[in-house]
């Protein structure tokens, strides 16, 4: 908008009729329109020569006063009318500008004066009006005009600003970087952040303003006051970052409360499998989850990946026992296309799929001795080959296994890598049996009756007798086969109560043992084994039994040995 002013003022003096000039205080011609330069002869090379040299006793005439006069001169046989006004520089008398006509001409020239006071207050009006502040200097620098708004943004008043060198402005802190001196030296258009000694901010465009020679004649500044804008980013920008620490807690509490409803748990050993898995979600370390088929590995795995800063990122899970050997390496790493027959186009393997999130490898134990080489050779150097392919590929992935198997004893048989097992082993997590955390059985009955009730739109509910079988029961399938027992329950009782008679037949073979049977499970001395059923049957009559007394009656014991009993199982 700056450009476009100043070529629409150099523009509308050059079209008017009547000749303008600008001279200094010796007389030196500054400036002439087209039409000054035809009354006074001028010739293109003779443009700034003394207006004293053209015209013979225009000198005379001339008086240098702080006010306008008209003045007749003749130019050949040309009677010619000056009307010329004073010019000022920092308040001083600096020269003289003249508008002028044949004598014959002059009552146009007078119309034309009037047209150019217009015209001077209509580019002061877009000056002092415009939403850009406009900052105009000469080709060294000086400045020449600004906006009325120039003390508000620089805190100096127009006339404080005028005649003065932006160099010297810049030095005394007015404005920094000055914008003018940089068009100067760039001969270019710039733009930029200016400060300045107000403490606002501005965004400044200087524009050059140049010859038919390629001379810069003039530099226009528009300036936007950008102090509020910059203020309100900088709000913002603060906004968001509290915002998304406002909306990482709230995926922390909704992934927590996801997982929690799937975590049911209430015995202490749980809870201490929990707390690992919760101090390590927060890293990347590869965790090797242990424990029987059933007790819910993939539950744990997947809880530490929403506990986790990859939570946003894909969870990929494969079972490493349940794909053919020939095709888990290209579920695995991927191949290209032609890698073998019927590979028409390219395939991520999982790796891939799962960047910047977890892969779960379950079954972990079951994977072939020449996968178990390349997944050690991944996991070392980070990076992967597609089968069939020769281009290395990076990868960043958080790496979570799971076995039943007793990985060790797996190494001494030359069934599984120990290099592999150590980089897969370093923070392990065992799962205990359900039957080893008898405090959890009741809250997962409860919580998958529940779930199968609204999944069937049911309202089944369990006896007590039921309870008391469901939870004397071994569990050999673990969580797993407690949850497809309840679910065959719910859907197929016909009645609201499921009672005891109903679960006749729905246990695994020798799983389930009357009150006062034993199973042994595994060869340990004899004093543990007494131990450890005493233990079982204390722990077995504490939940049927209220009271010390009760329980001595129904085992047959006094009840201080009860209580002594007691009072040692809590230690």
């Amino acid at each position: 908008m700056a450009k476009d002013l100043n070529v629409s003022l150099e523009f509308a003096l050059h079209s008017l009729s009547s000749g303008f000039l600008m001279i200094d205080l010796q007389g030196m011609i500054q400036f002439v329109n087209k039409k000054g330069a035809a009354l006074l002869n001028l010739e293109a090379d003779q443009q700034h020569i003394s207006i004293f040299k053209l015209v013979p006793g225009m000198e005379s005439l001339l008086f240098f006063e702080e006010k306008e006069s008209i003045s007749e001169v003749h130019i050949g046989d040309r009677k010619v009318i000056f009307n010329h006004s004073p010019l000022y520089s920092k308040g001083e008398l600096c020269g003289i500008s003249a508008l002028f006509e044949e004598e014959k001409y002059y009552e146009g020239l007078l119309k034309e004066l009037d047209s150019y006071k217009n015209l001077n207050l209509d580019l002061k009006a877009i000056f002092d009006t415009s939403y850009d502040v406009i900052y105009v200097s000469d080709h060294q620098g000086v400045t020449l005009r600004v906006s009325s708004a120039c003390k508000e943004l620089w805190g100096k008043e127009e006339k404080e600003l005028v005649g003065k060198s932006v160099y010297e402005l810049e030095e005394a802190g007015i404005y920094k970087p000055s914008v003018t001196r940089l068009v100067l030296e760039k001969k270019e258009t710039v733009s930029l952040i200016q400060t300045t000694k107000t403490g606002r901010r501005l965004k400044v465009v200087g524009t050059p303003i140049k010859d038919e020679n390629g001379e810069i004649i003039r530099v226009v500044n528009a300036s936007r006051d950008i102090t509020e804008v910059s203020r309100l980013q900088s709000e913002l920008n603060e906004m968001k970052q509290l915002i998304e620490g406002y909306k990482k807690e709230l995926n922390d509490l909704r992934s927590r409360t996801e997982t929690e409803t799937q975590l049911v748990y209430r015995s202490k050993e749980m809870n201490q499998v929990i707390s690992l898995a919760q101090r390590v979600a927060d890293v990347d370390s590869t965790v090797l989850i242990l424990g029987e088929t059933g007790v819910g590995k993939e539950v744990i795995a997947n809880y530490i990946h929403k506990s986790s800063p990859r939570s946003e990122k894909p969870f990929i899970t494969i079972n490493c026992g349940a794909i053919p050997e020939n095709l888990l390496e290209s579920e695995l790493f991927g191949y290209e296309k032609g890698a073998f027959t019927g590979a028409v186009k390219q395939k991520l393997g999982l790796f891939e799929l799962a960047s910047e999130g977890t892969l779960f490898l379950d079954e972990i134990g079951e994977m072939p001795l020449p996968l178990q080489t390349k997944l050690l050779r991944v996991i070392q150097e980070q990076q992967l080959v597609r089968v069939g392919g020769t281009k290395p590929i990076a990868i960043n992935i958080r790496l979570i296994t799971a076995t039943n198997r007793n990985l060790l004893e797996e190494v001494k048989k030359g069934a599984f890598r120990e290099d592999l097992y150590y980089r897969l082993n370093v923070i392990p997590i065992k799962i205990p049996a359900l039957r080893y955390r008898k405090d959890d059985v009741l809250p997962l009955i409860l919580h998958f009756v529940e779930v199968f009730n609204q999944k069937y739109m049911r309202t089944a509910k369990i006896s007590n007798s039921a309870l008391d079988v469901l939870q004397e029961y071994e569990w050999p399938g673990n969580v797993r086969e407690l949850q497809n027992i309840i679910e065959r329950l719910v859907v197929l009782t016909e009645k609201e109560m499921i009672s005891q008679s109903e679960l006749e037949g729905l246990f695994y073979p020798s799983g389930r043992r009357e009150s006062k049977s034993v199973v042994v499970n595994n060869i340990i001395p004899l004093k543990e084994c007494v131990e450890e059923a005493e233990n079982q049957l204390l722990q077995l009559a504490k939940r049927k039994y209220a009271s010390t007394s009760e329980i001595a009656s129904v085992l047959g014991v006094n009840q201080s040995t009860i209580s002594r009993k007691m009072q040692r199982l809590k230690k």
